[in-house]
């Protein structure tokens, strides 16, 4: 089995503390998917049609620049990427992450957490971003799941 690397993006936590536990379940590296400018409340504001993030989603080639604190995921077979739905999709700051690299050959499977939100067509759209990339379905994880249920998840995958 190759390495393995947990990347995640967060803003209320439940996406970190849930890519803590993946990681610890898979023996893998974790690394938070950091926005160089951080996301604000009013950022957030999905009401607002102007709000930062909701200009951001709305333009499916914007990637905000991300803190890359010199990762380089090519010593990785197995990436996890994890992300808050946010309209239906990974937020833009991900595919900043999925665009930045060369995931050739690389085997990445995408989980996303979500009051309600499946994880969509998601998938998909990694995949358009990532190329060559071997992209699994993805799964939504809600608040409250257990290590054992992570175990039950990961052991399903191929990640060979």
């Amino acid at each position: 089995m190759g390495k393995k690397l947990v990347a995640y993006f967060s803003v209320s936590g439940v996406t970190a503390r849930i890519a803590r536990e993946i990681a610890s379940v898979e023996q893998a590296d974790c690394f938070e998917i950091r926005p160089e400018k951080p996301y604000t409340k009013e950022d957030l504001d999905y009401t607002n049609k102007q709000s930062r993030s909701t200009l951001e989603m709305s333009d499916l080639n914007c990637r905000p620049a991300i803190v890359t604190d010199g990762l380089d995921p090519d010593g990785y077979d197995v990436i996890f990427v994890g992300f808050p739905i946010w309209w239906g999709r990974e937020p833009s700051v991900v595919d900043t992450f999925l665009t930045a690299w060369d995931f050739s050959g690389k085997k990445i499977v995408p989980f996303c957490t979500s009051g309600g939100s499946g994880i969509g067509k998601t998938a998909e759209r990694i995949q358009s971003l990532t190329g060559s990339a071997c992209v699994d379905a993805g799964k939504r994880l809600g608040g409250e799941v257990c290590e054992e249920d992570l175990k039950l998840w990961t052991a399903g995958l191929e990640l060979e």
